[in-house]
């Protein structure tokens, strides 16, 4: 699947529930030409290397790549500095959702240990010099992140944002058959 996305072009992957380093490297040569990692030689077909019109494609795709893997549960928050350690992994992104869910605390990326957890891995980042990242939608939680090391992160989903603005032109100009507020659309 990874070669396939960069084959079409795609230069910057975000790769899920990556829970050691072992994983980790292997998101990595998957991403990598051999010797350096294990992705089919295609370039020629390939609409990264416009069809094998990019000059000396295959020596320098390696590099165009980048890396972020996702810590999202307890054996990743473990395993997070060796995962750091990992050549090819340029950045992480903490998914305190799931990171809740493998933790027994489903539903409650706000709890004290999952925060906690997020934090670990935002120091953990920091000391390897990699940039992190993670998911608030709360506002008082990303400030929070941000002042405890995340250098990226998202505040807002796309189907969220497009459920909400939908949800509120429909409120403006449909009215309720019982003169109450609309519970769905």
């Amino acid at each position: 699947m990874i070669k396939q996305y960069l084959d079409l072009g795609v230069q910057n992957l975000l790769i899920p529930m990556v829970n050691s380093a072992a994983e980790a490297e292997a998101a990595v040569a998957a991403t990598r030409y051999p010797p350096q990692g294990v992705r089919g030689v295609g370039s020629a077909l390939a609409r990264a290397a416009r069809w094998n019109r990019v000059p000396d494609y295959l020596n320098r795709a390696n590099s165009t790549i980048s890396v972020t893997v996702q810590i999202e549960s307890t054996a990743a928050v473990e395993a997070v500095e060796a995962i750091l350690k990992v050549d090819g992994v340029d950045a992480i992104f903490v998914g305190p959702s799931d990171l809740a869910a493998s933790m027994g605390l489903l539903g409650q990326q706000e709890h004290a240990e999952v925060r906690a957890a997020v934090e670990h891995c935002l120091k953990a980042a920091k000391a390897a010099g990699k940039p992190a990242g993670v998911n608030a939608f709360n506002p008082d939680t990303t400030r929070h992140y941000l002042a405890n090391g995340a250098e990226f992160i998202l505040v807002g989903a796309d189907v969220a944002l497009l459920a909400r603005g939908s949800e509120a032109l429909a409120a403006k100009y449909i009215k309720p058959v019982d003169g109450g507020t609309p519970t769905g659309y």
